[in-house]
């Protein structure tokens, strides 16, 4: 079954073109069955941009997904048109009494600041808090990684001697869990931050589990025990060439900044960047939507605070 987003939202000819099955809400109300409900708040500059790389990942899987898209309403987005905020996205204000089966809180490029002074922190934490009554499953990217971290659990971030800023192998820290199911023991995934959180922090936290891990790269997901809350370090929705052009925007502004590691063959920018982590992305997001979402969600999305599973049984 396909991703069911408006036909006007400039993805749906984007995936179309790409063989991705999308559909509209009226062929979307003839189908059968209860399809999930998953929300994405957009906290990325390039938003339409960022809409089509969790669109594609989301796409593949045999349930029908609709899609919502939240924007935060104490920010101005410098980079996306008003019009196309307007017409795609709605303000938390407008879906607080909403349930949903999944929810994605995106990166944002804030890692720099201290969370307090993050102008829309207090709208973030209000809207993680809700999560944990309105949303079953929770997957918080990169910078709200970090912040979901901090918030729910208090595990503070540091600041980075320089940019963690490219493709890293990984290795799985827990094996047969949901969210990795079919996980080579090492595998590729980007990363683009200034700051990390650190493994010795997540340990004294009982209620957490490092899934995956880089000797460079640090911790790159972790868990709550229950299975409702994912903590992603890393970026796998990026494309082929979202670090290429984010370090020629640098290179461009005079920004200090490195090649980013393991991306360019022969570390030569000319070349063409190698796609090493496309199908673990794939396989991930799989995962947490047939697995840990679609799987285990309630019919009835409005008991959710009954359905907390020990961690054996969750993630």
């Amino acid at each position: 079954m396909p991703i069911c987003i408006s036909p006007d939202l400039p993805a749906f000819q984007t995936l179309a073109e790409e063989n991705i099955f999308v559909m509209d809400n009226e062929r979307a109300s003839h189908q059968d069955i209860r399809p999930l409900r998953v929300l994405i708040l957009n906290l990325m500059p390039k938003k339409i941009e960022t809409e089509c790389q969790f669109l594609r990942l989301l796409s593949n899987t045999p349930i029908q997904v609709n899609i919502e898209f939240l924007q935060i309403a104490s920010h101005v987005s410098k980079n996306t048109a008003k019009t196309h905020l307007d017409t795609f996205y709605r303000t938390f204000d407008q879906i607080r009494d909403n349930y949903y089966d999944g929810c994605i809180i995106t990166g944002a490029p804030v890692e720099h600041l201290d969370y307090e002074d993050v102008d829309y922190w207090d709208e973030i934490r209000e809207i993680m808090e809700w999560t944990k009554t309105h949303v079953f499953s929770t997957l918080h990217v990169c910078w709200a990684a970090l912040a979901g971290l901090h918030y729910h659990f208090g595990v503070p971030k540091y600041d980075l001697p320089r940019k963690m800023f490219g493709i890293f192998p990984h290795t799985v820290r827990m094996k047969n869990v949901q969210l990795l199911r079919g996980f080579d023991d090492v595998f590729y995934a980007p990363h683009s931050r200034l700051s990390e959180v650190r493994r010795a922090d997540i340990e004294k936290v009982e209620s957490l589990r490092i899934l995956t891990e880089s000797e460079l790269a640090g911790v790159h997901i972790a868990a709550n025990h229950n299975g409702r809350q994912y903590f992603v370090t890393g970026h796998f929705e990026y494309d082929r060439n979202t670090l290429k052009d984010e370090y020629f925007r640098d290179v461009a502004k005079g920004i200090d900044i490195h090649l980013p590691h393991n991306y360019f063959p022969d570390d030569n920018p000319e070349n063409e960047p190698l796609y090493t982590w496309g199908c673990s992305a794939n396989l991930l997001f799989s995962n947490w939507i047939n697995h840990c979402v679609y799987q285990l969600t309630p019919f009835d999305l409005s008991q959710l605070e009954l359905y907390n599973w020990d961690w054996e049984a969750g993630l």
